[in-house]
């Protein structure tokens, strides 16, 4: 096997300063508090690069020991094992030292509050995993958390007033051994897989020693992270190693950084920063961001020393462009570091300090030389016993003291990681040239987007629930386009479809889009629908993912590339190009959303024809407001207006217009030849819940919802419950003249839409669906129960302002307030960037709220009477109390309201998450069944 070692001897377990040994982690910020009081974490939390709190050494360590004092009183001793649930750099880096200064694991997480279900699940397969660990979070995440049977959670805050008047000097700190486990990690994977490394303390101090070496720190550095601390590299990379030799950190968030990439430049030369970490797609990011600038930039960095970047494949292009853009700013030349680590190798351990010289001719840089106590060999890929020649591809394999022993709880994965001859496997594919690294693929399937690593099949399980998906023939594999900064996502799938469907086919590409969208955050870049005897497979049936991304980028693809583009435009509408500067602006901003070539962007395709989601409609809000000074374009003129064209044409109007007439009838999406469905709002009175279920209804039926009046400048809102239901049957029948009609509603929009059935059926018209999202008749108890501010808690909570358990405490602490000071109160608990997402202030948070208590108002006038021919009531978990008393005792009610036997369909979720992007996809098999089913007899 080639193997090559550092020229440097090997780590010993202490930095190279003048200090004292540190046998263990607490030791290194004891050192660092004594001997550089001066020096420690400045938190950079605001929009203002200039802004910071500096918690010099000695405070974080007083602060650490008082949080110590509350975990002790909670009975949590050295050994124990400790969640960190905390999202702030403030509350988790103290919490950490609490830890360690204590003798105790800690091992960081973070919260899933867009999939409650997956959240829950990660929750509890970390409990069981590390042997019911305590969870010290805040108390808004706690709030939040699911409820895990036998999970023990702590309030940071509660921790410190448990401390009481106890001086922190008289806190005892444990005397850890080197061996004693001090960080466990949880791998990447999905919530019931994942796998957490151990890391010891002999681990950490021999990766810092030989770290600081390597990159020559010292206390004068400064150091930046923006990474948040359950990635490996932040927290040792940009936290651990800085304070091993009593650096100054500037530490924010990743929030702050990824709005607005520039911002990374601006705090390196507010504060001087000399070393800072970052993957490699965010120097991609800043490049595009330089290029839209009209001028140079008021910067200066020439502090910087340099920059590692990890966590995924640098392309040599992208850093190469990076720091010839930088130059003029003072950037030095070679400041840019690629490097390697790995959770299992105390993060980066591989340095490229070459770079770019000694990688001009390549597409990939390599990763460098390890650091002093590391070594690499190169091992056959087939496992044999041959030694790759000198440049040939094998398995990477690493031996030394900061490689982590095995995994917690888990002897068969610690087994499977090392080698016979205790060598740890990386499963990485690369090659040794003159003793520098350089990666070539994976040998795991997995795929890494902005330096976040996916396991294939946990998507592939995914869409294989979906309709008209082949099972088992399933493909999520990366590839690298030419230019692009990171890798990105290729699903190839088989369908069950006949081979003439084409609209049929263009659905199934929009529902497998958004279950990627809504499964991992991000959209894929190509979706590559095959026959089934395209799909390689071993003899035990595994699909050869590797095998297929090579077909793919030799062009093997090419004829199903170019027609899937070919259906997918055609059904679009064909490409009309933009016309003036407000469709040209409109139409980069719809490439910039959707990850799309400007020039590709039709001035006739439609906002969620692309694959706009509820999320991204509130970026356009905001990308409108910022390119084209339409501040308050109001979220209506896209649901209504989605194209390049018609929205263009609405801006171009701007403040001349004349109020636009009332419409309750919001088209979600138009095109299908089957029944239009018209689904009734909600009690907060929008539609945008019904946003994302509305996509999968593309090419099969329209998709109306019906919004509340009153939310546009001089709307009155309705006076009556009946009031509001002629319009809405009004509406519904201009838009469709005669039935069968097919109508549903949404909780509170269900008792709107029983009674638009009745008028129809009045009118002696058919209506052959009649489905109720989770609602019972008798609406008017629950109505009663919600005064002003309950009703502006539960539009809070619905809006993810505030969480279920406030939302259960906050009425009664508010109510002695006036309504301005209640409002004014919820506004101000709210997470910040939740209401910069929703582009709501407390003037518009008002307007809202007193349309739903006007609604509230008619809930509580109505009592339900008369009857309908049948209904389909879907049903989730309820509000409180279980589901089973809620179908039996209240949703049967509606057996009183019809005159043939209603069907009741049991559905994934709570009251507020049964159309979450966690449940969509299930929700929308279910419905679409249904629908079928009652209108088509299928």
């Amino acid at each position: 096997m080639m193997t090559i070692q550092a020229s440097a001897p090997p780590a010993t377990l202490t930095a190279p300063r003048s200090q004292e040994d540190a046998p263990h982690l607490a030791d290194l910020l004891l050192q660092a508090a004594e001997h550089h009081p001066g020096n420690g974490l400045r938190y950079c939390l605001t929009d203002d690069v200039g802004e910071s709190r500096l918690q010099p050494y000695p405070e974080l360590l007083d602060e650490a020991r008082r949080i110590l004092a509350g975990l002790r009183a909670r009975g949590a001793e050295a050994g124990r094992k400790i969640v960190l649930l905390l999202e702030r750099p403030d509350d988790f880096l103290p919490a950490f030292w609490a830890c360690l200064l204590g003798g105790m694991t800690a091992c960081p997480l973070v919260p899933l509050r867009n999939d409650h279900e997956r959240w829950s699940a990660q929750l509890a397969h970390v409990n069981t995993l590390l042997d019911g660990p305590l969870v010290v979070t805040t108390a808004r995440l706690c709030d939040e958390m699911p409820e895990v049977p036998g999970l023990e959670a702590a309030v940071l805050k509660d921790l410190t007033a448990h401390a009481g008047d106890i001086a922190p000097g008289d806190v005892t700190l444990f005397e850890a051994r080197p061996t004693d486990v001090a960080l466990l990690v949880l791998t990447s994977g999905s919530t019931g897989n994942s796998k957490a490394v151990m890391l010891t303390h002999a681990n950490l101090l021999a990766s810092m020693a030989a770290k600081a070496e390597t990159q020559g720190l010292t206390s004068s550095d400064i150091t930046l992270n923006w990474i948040s601390y359950d990635h490996v590299a932040a927290l040792l990379e940009a936290h651990l190693l800085p304070l091993s030799v009593g650096a100054t950190q500037v530490q924010t968030t990743p929030d702050t950084i990824l709005g607005d990439p520039v911002r990374f430049l601006r705090l390196i030369d507010a504060h001087r920063v000399t070393m800072t970490f970052t993957p490699n797609f965010l120097l991609g990011l800043i490049n595009q961001a330089l290029a839209q600038l009209p001028g140079e930039l008021p910067l200066d960095l020439s502090s910087l020393r340099h920059i590692v970047s990890g966590g995924e494949a640098n392309l040599v292009t992208t850093g190469v462009t990076f720091l010839h853009n930088l130059a003029p700013y003072g950037l030095d030349r070679g400041v840019l570091w690629p490097a390697f680590g790995m959770t299992e190798t105390c993060a980066g351990s591989i340095y490229n300090r070459d770079f770019p010289d000694q990688d001009l001719d390549a597409e990939f840089a390599a990763v460098g030389r390890p650091v002093p106590g590391l070594t690499i060999r190169i091992a056959a890929e087939d496992g044999g016993d041959r030694t790759p020649a000198d440049g040939e591809v094998g398995e990477v394999e690493l031996n030394g003291p900061m490689v982590t022993g095995g995994y917690f709880n888990n002897a068969q994965a610690s087994e499977d990681a090392f080698t016979a001859d205790g060598w740890f496997r990386t499963g990485d594919l690369g090659r040794l040239v003159d003793g520098r690294l350089t990666l070539v693929g994976r040998s795991k399937d997995s795929v890494i987007v902005n330096g976040v690593n996916y396991f294939s099949h946990e998507l592939e399980s995914c869409l294989e629930d979906l309709d008209g998906v082949r099972t088992s023939y399933v493909a999520a594999f990366p590839t690298r386009p030419e230019g692009s900064d990171t890798e990105q996502l290729v699903v190839a799938f088989a369908t069950t479809l006949d081979g003439d469907d084409e609209a049929g086919l263009h659905r199934l590409l929009i529902a497998v889009r958004n279950s990627i969208v809504m499964t991992w955050g991000f959209r894929p870049a190509l979706l590559l629908p095959l026959p089934a005897d395209a799909f390689p497979k071993t003899s035990l049936g595994k699909i050869q993912r590797s095998l297929m991304r090579k077909r793919l980028e030799a062009g093997d693809y090419a004829a199903h590339r170019a027609a899937v583009d070919d259906l997918v435009t055609r059904h679009l509408g064909g490409y009309v190009a933009p016309e003036g500067e407000i469709e040209r602006a409109l139409a980069g901003i719809y490439a910039e959303l959707f990850d799309m070539a400007p020039e590709t962007v039709s001035a006739t395709a439609g906002f969620f024809d692309l694959g706009g989601t509820s999320l991204d409609i509130l970026r356009m809000k905001r990308l409108a407001g910022s390119r084209l000074g339409a501040v308050d374009l109001p979220v209506l003129a896209i649901l209504t207006a989605p194209s390049v064209r018609e929205l263009a044409k609405r801006l171009a109007v701007g403040e001349d217009a004349e109020p636009a007439v009332y419409d309750p009838i919001v088209p979600l999406q138009t095109s299908g030849d089957k029944t239009p469905l018209f689904c009734v709002h909600p009690g907060v009175g929008e539609v945008l819940v019904f946003v994302n279920l509305a996509k999968y209804f593309v090419h099969e039926r329209p998709f109306y919802a019906l919004r509340a009046r009153g939310f546009n400048p001089g709307e009155r809102p309705f006076e009556s419950f009946d009031e509001m239901a002629r319009t809405y049957a009004a509406a519904i029948r201009e838009k469709q003249p005669h039935g069968p009609y097919a109508l549903a509603g949404y909780s509170f929009g269900s008792a709107v839409a029983f009674e638009i059935a009745k008028i129809l059926e009045a009118e002696g018209e058919r209506v052959d669906f009649l489905g109720s999202f989770n609602l019972p008749p008798h609406i008017k108890y629950r109505m009663d129960e919600l005064d002003y501010i309950e009703t502006a808690v539960n539009l809070a909570m619905f809006l993810e302002l505030v969480s279920k358990q406030q939302a259960a405490e906050l009425p009664a602490l508010l109510r002695p307030l006036t309504k301005e000071e209640q409002l004014r109160r919820l506004i101000e608990i709210a997470p910040p960037e939740r209401l910069s997402e929703l582009d709501l202030d407390l003037a518009r948070f008002t307007a809202w709220a007193d349309l739903a208590d006007g609604l509230t108002g008619l809930g509580r006038t109505y009592h339900p009477s008369g009857t309908v021919r049948s209904m389909s009531v879907f049903y989730a978990i309820p509000l409180r109390g279980t589901k089973e008393d809620w179908l039996n005792n209240e949703l049967r009610r509606w057996d009183e309201h019809t005159r043939e036997a209603n069907r009741y369909l049991d559905v994934p979720g709570e009251h507020y998450t049964l159309m979450g992007p966690q449940h969509v996809p299930t929700f929308q098999t279910i419905l679409r069944s249904e629908l079928d089913r009652a209108l088509h007899g299928k």
